[in-house]
């Protein structure tokens, strides 16, 4: 039996995803950890079974499907052991390519979209810079005209993917006007004169996947590389930020269902003054919360995945399950830790991985003070 909103083929999907992660993505997980990057051929690999262009059309590599398979895609992506190997495969899937196939042309399709779905390049979304996070509108990379080119200058920060891209869905200003207007998408490639990757951060979680800053000096970028109508970017990545955070709601509650799988487990192996410990009631009440929480989280999310994927643009709703998923899940990570104890504290144990890798959701596509604004402010207030 299937529940929206998903279908059989969904399931089938979910199925085979699971089966592939299982097989050739969680054993390697600690492995990549450790050496804080997944292998480029990942990407390749997922490309060639389809999996990185799940909602796009056929005629471009794609699999015809919609927003709902890319929700599927998310959450056995949550189970895959790793937040940044998620996270890199995601920003790929859900975040960079997005734009290319909403507002690109055909030829930008073709030189863009098409290679990114076959995994043969790696797509980064560049918005975030180290004065203009949550609030696009303090964005200062500007692009100036030169007859048919831009010429960048500026840098970003927090950039996923952003140290081995080879292609950067970029926001810069295009005019001088204040506030959201002259805000513009284009398309940088590595390799650029005066395009560099000026470091690779540090996390405190998502250790497998690369987090970049980069610098912007004097970039020729030809016209053509922008992407929809000039002046026009912050309605662009408005439209992105919906799918974004959706499908981070969805990888939320499904991380948080494998934490509670494996407190589960453990409760039920443990044995503290003659019984397992899930047979004490104030475990098993713990549990129960856990449990609850991230079930109203999804329900919540696949009320609001449905509504989206039939046209509908339910901004408030999308808004308030990505606050509430992330919070559940950064809720029920505390308390997996609490329950696993001093086990849950060790870096051989996936818990620990996940408490660490779980936090940024809070903070990513909008902290959840913005969240919580939007959310107000759709009340007229």
């Amino acid at each position: 039996m299937t529940i929206p909103p998903f279908t059989e083929e969904h399931e089938a999907l979910r199925e085979s995803l699971r089966t592939f992660i299982q097989r050739e993505i969680r054993p390697h997980a600690p492995e990549w950890e450790a050496a804080e990057e997944f292998p480029r051929e990942l990407f390749t690999r997922m490309g060639e079974l389809g999996f990185l262009g799940l909602k796009y059309p056929e005629e471009y590599g794609g699999q015809g499907g919609d927003y709902v398979h890319d929700a599927v895609f998310t959450e056995e992506m949550a189970r895959c052991g790793s937040g940044g190997v998620a996270a890199g495969i995601g920003a790929q899937v859900a975040i960079a390519s997005p734009p290319i196939y909403k507002f690109g042309t055909e030829e930008q399709k073709q030189r863009w979209l098409v290679p990114a779905i076959r995994g043969e390049k790696i797509a980064a979304l560049a918005i975030t810079e180290p004065g203009a996070g949550s609030d696009v509108a303090g964005i200062r990379t500007f692009a100036k005209r030169d007859g048919h080119e831009y010429v960048v200058n500026g840098g970003k920060t927090f950039i996923t993917n952003g140290v081995r891209a080879d292609i950067y869905v970029t926001a810069v200003k295009t005019t001088q006007e204040g506030g959201h207007h002259g805000l513009s998408f284009l398309v940088l490639e590595k390799g650029m004169p005066g395009f560099e990757v000026t470091g690779k951060l540090e996390k405190l979680g998502w250790h497998a996947s690369d987090t970049g800053e980069l610098a912007f000096e004097d970039v020729r970028v030809p016209e053509t590389a922008i992407l929809g109508e000039e002046g026009k970017g912050f309605y662009h990545i408005a439209w992105e930020l919906q799918g974004e955070r959706l499908v981070a709601a969805a990888g939320c509650h499904a991380g948080a269902e494998r934490m509670i799988e494996k407190a589960t487990e453990y409760a039920k192996e443990r044995e503290a003054f003659g019984r397992p410990i899930g047979k004490f009631q104030a475990l098993r009440h713990k549990i129960a919360e856990m449990a609850t929480k991230t079930e109203a989280a999804k329900q919540f999310t696949y009320a609001t995945a449905w509504r989206f994927a039939n046209g509908e643009y339910p901004v408030r709703e999308i808004t308030m399950a990505k606050l509430y998923a992330s919070r559940v899940a950064c809720e029920v990570a505390d308390d997996a830790v609490q329950i696993l104890g001093g086990y849950g504290y060790m870096k051989e144990y996936e818990i620990e991985r996940a408490f660490r890798d779980v936090r940024l959701n809070r903070i990513g596509a909008g902290t959840d003070e913005v969240m919580l604004d939007v959310i107000g402010r759709s009340y007229g207030l």
